[in-house]
């Protein structure tokens, strides 16, 4: 993707991550020579200037000063105590119309929690969620709620589905999505208070193509499309579907070494492998989106390093570009309208 014109610049937050501010400014600099994306860096002036000057890129990309930064370990109050955080700062610049998109790896609570209180939620969306792609064939499957809202009432369950058909329609240029609701068992009755009732409205509402209900040995299946949870049950199983299939390739990795005639088999097989490896990697597709607010947020992995940021990036400016605000604007405006003309 190369962006032209006078795009505006992703801001981010530069001190967001396990490994900012070195690897984030490493994946900015690659946003703007790689990918054509603009960036801004959020955060400490001097600390990014020097990590830029290492890059040779000083004049290539602006820096925004943050006076604070959020720990990987706060959680949502911490949005309340650092007004001046980078990430808040970064949020601003959405807000005000300086910048396109924010990308931050830092603390999802606080991301979450900070993209609410600066963006606001869309006009009529109860509560936004968080969406991600899992490492489906030959579309990525899209997992919504994964860790936004963990006590969620039936009808966000509905609102989730209009985000992820949104968003599989506007990113992955899905047409008539189908959308799966996880929980215990295939049958409509089958499942807690919130699923049976989430199934019921599910089923009954409009412009939502819903296949009913999925297990959780349904997510790599591609039975559907999206699949919706509550945040909650959608972070738990994303992250046994990422120690699965980390585990799996590990285990598949050491098989084919333990042997000359298991080695020669993965040469043959070196390019699949990669590719293999390449599609199981989760930095190599940017990261997980925050939908339902006034601005587009990407929330890149806490570990993510200069590649994986670039990619978030990237990610980001896109979205921005397809329009997935409004899109999801227009959607949500539909279905309140038919729910009044009930």
């Amino acid at each position: 993707m190369q962006l032209t014109g006078r795009a505006l610049p992703v801001a981010l937050d530069a001190m967001g991550g396990d490994n900012a501010p070195g690897e984030i400014v490493a994946g900015a600099v690659q946003a703007v020579r790689e990918r054509g994306v603009p960036v801004v860096l959020v955060g400490n002036p001097r600390l990014l200037h020097q990590e830029l000057t290492e890059h040779n890129a000083v004049t290539e990309i602006p820096i925004v000063r943050a006076e604070e930064a959020l720990a990987m370990d706060e959680g949502a109050l911490a949005s309340l105590r650092r007004p001046r955080s980078s990430i808040a700062i970064a949020c601003h610049l959405v807000r005000r119309g300086d910048a396109c998109a924010v990308v931050s790896a830092g603390s999802t609570a606080g991301v979450v929690a900070t993209g609410r209180l600066r963006l606001r939620a869309q006009q009529g969306v109860m509560r936004p969620a968080i969406a991600v792609g899992l490492p489906t064939l030959p579309e990525p499957t899209v997992l919504l709620d994964a860790g936004a809202t963990a006590d969620a009432k039936p009808e966000m369950l509905v609102q989730f589905a209009h985000l992820g058909v949104a968003y599989a329609e506007t990113a992955l240029g899905m047409r008539r999505p189908r959308v799966g609701l996880l929980t215990i068992g295939e049958e409509a009755g089958k499942g807690n208070k919130l699923t049976k009732r989430a199934h019921e409205l599910l089923a009954a509402t409009p412009g939502i193509d819903f296949t009913g209900n999925i297990e959780g040995h349904d997510l790599l299946t591609r039975k559907v499309d999206v699949v919706v949870t509550d945040g909650f049950t959608g972070n738990v199983a994303l992250k046994t579907v990422e120690g699965t299939v980390r585990y799996a390739f590990e285990q598949f990795r050491r098989t084919i070494s333990e042997s000359r005639a298991a080695r020669l088999g993965g040469l043959l097989q070196r390019a699949r492998l990669r590719e293999l490896a390449g599609r199981l990697d989760p930095e190599a597709h940017g990261g997980a989106v925050l939908l339902g607010l006034n601005g587009t947020v990407v929330i890149a992995h806490g570990s993510s390093r200069a590649r994986g940021v670039a990619a978030a990036c990237e990610l980001a400016a896109r979205l921005s570009a397809q329009g997935i605000v409004a899109r999801i604007g227009e959607r949500i405006a539909s279905t309140n309208k038919s729910h009044r003309l009930w």
